[in-house]
């Protein structure tokens, strides 16, 4: 358990003084399902001075607000456990980072006590019904009770009934202490009846099978906590620190921010920090979800829970191991069961009425017939007919059976599992998912609008095409124009820079005489020689007619004053078609002759077309760019990307009016961004996807949901998660529904027997909806496909 003394304060009402209130975690494995948790939030509300609980049957945690001034840990622990679990510590070793963030350790389900008790009554009923079926010479009466017979083989049964039945009739005693109308009172009610009136086959079984049960469900709940602890494992709990010029390895969250932490080849990245000695390659699939390793180097970023391929490095912490990206992550996911989805709403409602409906059904079944019917009925319906006798055991059996069937486990279940599920699987793919509400919101989008710079597009100024003319080379041309910008701070000048750079063109000089001429170009002397870099217009104004120069294909010579036109000039093809594809065009030349152009764009992000394109295939109606960038830089990249419309020259305002239209239009609207100046349009939006949120505290804060690496392929990955969690959703729900009902109408026929409720309806049901959640793990994004899948489409 971990305890937050400064987790909140407040004043009584009166004003005087100030109460000071704490907040305690607690692990509680056996909580593991709504009931439960409604069970020990009923005990927890009994105690005065608890303000608050949230309770996280998927997790096994209880987080409690009290007033220490009222109300001790001690009774807060007592009280959940007069709720019938026990209390233990968090899941990770007292101190880890895993036991700050809490979640119940992995349990041995099938050697617990719960299941040897489970295996013993097992083995009773099986050798009970042995001697009552086949070797029915040896089944003597051993003892009588109230002058009723008790033979070899309902000694056995009770022996069963003992063992297997005592786990559940306990329970059932905290529920009705709690006033809880669960399984547990349910079950431990049919048994102790059966057992009084003498049916101690049904009650043996009914005890053996619904053990059984419950264990398969804390097996299937097992699974599904993995996923989390997966997330928790990921960040090592040691840091190798230097302190007084020596090095110590030391509990990670024991690293204050701003000492210097040490990574090997091979090693985990204890906690968030920017590199200040060293290079190498970092796998940040943790993080971000791409399996690819990024190139880092000094004044990089890394993040916790990433691994170091191959080089030595030496990071600065920014944060304690308690707030490193994959620790906000983790609350985050943890976080998001909080928010129900709309149908984890409608069951929390329906099962309300659902199971006193069916209680109420089984008792008249028990009662009723027996009253009304006198010997034997025959019913005729529709060509069927069906004789119902009037044997008071017959239906007590079958209301029995009813009351089994009345557990609404599968179906409450059915909705948290899946969203669980979904979330986990998107965390471990880089994608974080605020809530089950945004998760069930995402999946039934009809359009998605993109922001274009830094989401379809890289966001970065990149050279992407070199024009020389006449007799210039691409080197001589990068020469020079490199060496004008050194002098300049421009976005172009470092996108110029760069492009000298990886085309090797090292042997730039410095510009003397340099010269910014505003809103044109700049100007400078190199080797003697002025040479000017800049707009088209700059060179106009030199006296250059660009309409009549030739480009490097028609050889660079002026044409003829005769207007012939068969060869388009360089302005008309060249630069007209650049500045067509929505490109920046820098020429570079003197007063007298031109060297060329260099056109500079945001480059398009190879995964964006693709993205679109799978958008449109997995069923989104519509797709929209929206950016402030001009109409014909939007109309170029719009093309390339293929989406349906896009609108340019829009203010953040102006895009809040472009989502309410398209919400207007078509429905319900997710809007992506960078998680900042996107952030209108992203609250106006029904789901706010941020991009690139890793390590940025703001998107992860603000955004419903947040890619955590610069990938926008991972939003049809998002979209296609989203969308068939609300297929399994509804399928577990109609499912557990379906068969419920199908139950409940064969039981009044005697077709149902209490053995086939507990397998089919209950343990069958539960692992059925646990099992169908778990398949949304095997979704992941197109890049971790192999080649096979994407082939066949799968």
């Amino acid at each position: 358990m971990t305890e937050n003394p400064d987790a909140d304060t407040a004043g009584p009402p009166n004003g005087g003084g100030q109460r000071q209130e704490l907040s305690v975690r607690l692990t509680v494995p056996e909580m593991d399902c709504p009931s439960c948790a409604q069970k020990v939030d009923k005990s927890l509300q009994r105690v005065d001075g608890v303000v608050d609980a949230t309770l996280q049957p998927t997790t096994g945690t209880a987080n409690v607000t009290y007033d220490p001034d009222r109300v001790t840990e001690a009774d807060v622990v007592q009280a959940i456990e007069n709720a019938g679990y026990e209390v233990v510590n968090g899941g990770g070793a007292e101190g880890s980072s895993n036991d700050e963030l809490g979640i119940a350790p992995p349990s041995e389900v099938w050697t617990s006590s719960r299941a040897i008790k489970t295996w013993i009554g097992a083995a009773f009923v099986t050798l009970g019904l042995l001697f009552e079926f086949v070797l029915t010479g040896q089944n003597l009466a051993v003892a009588s009770v109230l002058d009723y017979p008790l033979h070899v083989a309902d000694g056995l049964f009770l022996v069963a009934i003992v063992t297997s039945g005592y786990p559940v009739v306990r329970g059932g005693y905290y529920s009705a202490k709690n006033l809880s109308l669960d399984i547990d009172l349910l079950m431990g009610t049919a048994i102790i009846a059966a057992t009084g009136i003498g049916y101690f086959v049904e009650a043996a079984t009914l005890a053996v099978l619904f053990s059984i049960a419950e264990l398969l469900e804390d097996y299937a709940m097992d699974r599904a906590r993995d996923s989390l602890r997966e997330l928790m494992e990921l960040s090592p709990d040691e840091a190798t620190v230097r302190r007084d010029g020596e090095e110590v390895t030391v509990p990670a969250d024991e690293v204050d921010v701003g000492e210097t932490v040490i990574v090997r080849p091979g090693e985990k990245i204890p906690l968030d920090g920017t590199i200040v000695d060293g290079g190498s390659a970092v796998d940040e699939s943790p993080i971000t979800g791409e399996s690819v390793p990024v190139d880092k180097s000094v004044g990089d970023e890394i993040y916790a829970s990433s691994i170091n391929e191959e080089g030595y490095l030496e990071f600065e912490a920014t944060a304690p191991a308690s707030e490193s990206t994959l620790s906000q992550i983790i609350e985050m996911v943890q976080g998001a069961q909080e928010k129900k989805t709309e149908k984890e709403q409608f069951v929390d409602r329906f099962s309300g009425y659902y199971t006193p409906t069916i209680v109420v059904l089984a008792i008249l079944t028990a009662v009723l017939p027996p009253l009304l019917i006198s010997g034997s009925a025959t019913v005729s319906l529709a060509g069927f007919s069906h004789t119902f006798s009037g044997s008071w055991q017959t239906w007590f059996i079958r209301g029995l059976t009813l009351l089994v069937i009345a557990c609404p486990c599968a179906f409450v279940i059915s909705t948290p599992v899946s969203v669980v599920s979904g979330i986990t699987s998107a965390a471990k793919n880089g994608v974080l998912i605020k809530g089950g509400n945004y998760l069930e919101a995402m999946g039934e989008v009809d359009a998605v609008a993109l922001d274009k710079t830094g989401t379809l597009t890289k966001g970065e100024l990149t050279v992407t095409d070199v024009v020389p003319v006449g007799d210039t080379d691409e080197a001589t041309l990068l020469r020079h124009a490199a060496g004008l910008e050194r002098r300049s701070e421009h976005p172009i000048a470092a996108a110029i820079l760069t492009s000298a750079d990886k085309a090797g063109v090292d042997d730039l000089s410095d510009p003397m005489d340099f010269e910014s001429l505003t809103g044109k170009g700049i100007r400078g002397e190199i080797d003697g020689k002025t040479y000017y870099a800049g707009k088209p217009a700059l060179f106009e104004d030199l006296g250059f007619d660009l309409s009549r120069t030739r480009s490097a294909t028609d050889g660079g010579v002026p044409e003829t004053d005769t207007g012939e036109t068969a060869n388009r000039t360089f302005a008309e093809d060249a630069l007209a078609a650049l500045e067509r594809e929505g490109k920046t065009v820098v020429i570079v030349g003197t007063e007298s002759e031109l060297l060329g152009a260099i056109a500079i764009a945001d480059e398009v992000r190879p995964a964006s077309k693709r993205a679109v394109e799978r958008l449109h295939a997995l069923g989104v109606e519509h797709v929209v760019m929206l950016t402030g960038d001009n109409e014909g830089t939007a109309r170029a990249i719009a093309e390339q990307v293929g989406v349906d419309e896009y609108r340019a020259e829009l203010l953040p305002d102006e895009k809040v009016d472009a989502v309410e239209e398209l919400q207007a239009e078509y429905g319900d609207v997710a809007m992506v961004g960078d998680g900042i100046n996107d952030a209108p349009a992203l609250a106006t939006a029904d789901v706010g996807i941020a991009m690139g949120a890793a390590g940025t505290d703001t998107a992860l804060e603000t955004a419903d949901i947040a890619l955590m690496g610069d990938d926008v392929g991972k939003l049809p990955y998002l979209y296609d998660l989203s969308h068939t969690a609300n297929g399994v959703i509804r399928q577990n729900i109609w499912a557990s529904l379906g068969v419920k009902f199908l139950l409940a109408l064969g039981v009044p026929l005697g077709l149902v027997s209490v053995a086939l409720a507990v397998v089919v309806g209950d343990m069958g049901m539960s692992l059925g909806v646990t099992g169908n959640a778990m398949r949304l793990s095997r979704i992941v994004p197109e890049s971790l496909r192999s080649d096979a899948d994407q082939e066949t489409g799968a």
